[in-house]
């Protein structure tokens, strides 16, 4: 119990910025004001402007006009009924990681633009895997920037685990079936494999990601067993183009949302679910492995308005 309250009271501090931009907005439009079509455009206009997307944001706005309040509706009550609706819509995307016991080792593969705190999760990962008892190899796939390299290698000692590396410069792929040898020779429960994330060389990383994944396949068929996205929340509206980005490369099976605790754009983690339904496994908050969490709409949502989670 301790750990789930520390938990909701540092995702109620990282959903801050998020959800005083909401609060105060809220507040300004149904102040002393019924609810009409006026207040109800304006809502619409202040939840896109938080990065809840439009197609959301039309559906919020739409439920507050089928909800039935009094004739003079109070902030709080907006924010309630705004909450309740996006722990709904959040709901079905709301999948924590599984591992497959059967498959050893567990596959992940983690993809993301540099910057979006990647290795970092994969670090957290790590640390929570390995916590659970279980035998867990690093493969450090980001060969050409040597700073991926020492992140992950850092992140490896802190979680007591160890960290395959090639030399820099190395192919990503062999270096991926390298590390799945490694981690098959060694009895390893769960593999994480840290790949590139250029962006601005779209062709050429998403021709790196499909050979990683034959030569995963060689070895094993059906790996990778799980392909997760990592976002940073402060991109905003780029995280749409970076999931079409990625899922034409790979089949992403789940997306895991960073550093939410230093943006006023998490409201785009709501667009993410309504546009394209990927789970959401994760969410971070900070840089300690206790900051990364499995996803819980209700308490994300009710946090976002500025509510008690």
């Amino acid at each position: 119990m301790p750990e789930k309250t520390g938990w909701l009271q540092r995702l109620r501090k990282g959903l801050k910025k998020s959800s005083a931009k909401l609060a105060d907005g809220i507040g300004g439009i149904f102040t002393n004001r019924s609810l009409d079509a006026a207040t109800l455009e304006e809502l619409e206009d202040l939840l896109i402007g938080a990065d809840l997307g439009v197609e959301a944001s039309a559906k919020l706005a739409a439920s507050l006009k089928s909800a039935r309040f009094e004739k003079d509706v109070t902030p709080e009550a907006v924010r309630e009924a705004l909450a309740e609706t996006i722990a709904r819509l959040l709901e079905p995307v709301a999948k924590p990681l599984r591992r497959d016991g059967e498959k050893k080792p567990f596959v992940v593969l983690v993809v993301g633009v540099n910057g979006s705190g990647k290795t970092t999760t994969i670090g957290k990962l790590a640390k929570q895997f390995a916590e659970e008892g279980l035998r867990v190899l690093l493969a450090a796939g980001d060969t050409f920037r040597a700073a991926a390299v020492s992140q992950l290698e850092r992140w490896g000692e802190r979680a007591g685990v160890p960290v395959y590396t090639q030399a820099a410069g190395s192919d990503a792929a062999a270096l991926a079936y390298g590390a799945l040898e490694q981690a098959r020779a060694d009895g390893c429960d769960v593999l994480l494999v840290d790949t590139a994330g250029r962006l601005q060389n779209k062709a050429a990383l998403m021709e790196e990601l499909q050979k990683i994944l034959r030569v995963l396949k060689k070895q094993d068929p059906t790996a990778p067993h799980a392909t997760l996205l990592v976002l940073d929340a402060n991109v905003g509206q780029n995280a749409h183009s970076q999931v079409e980005a990625f899922r034409e490369a790979v089949a992403v099976d789940g997306l895991m949302v960073t550093k939410l605790d230093g943006t006023a754009k998490a409201g785009v983690v709501v667009a993410l679910a309504e546009r394209f339904g990927l789970p959401v496994h994760a969410v971070g908050v900070g840089e300690g492995p206790e900051d990364l969490q499995a996803f819980d709409p209700r308490a994300f949502a009710r946090n976002l308005l500025g509510l008690d989670g």
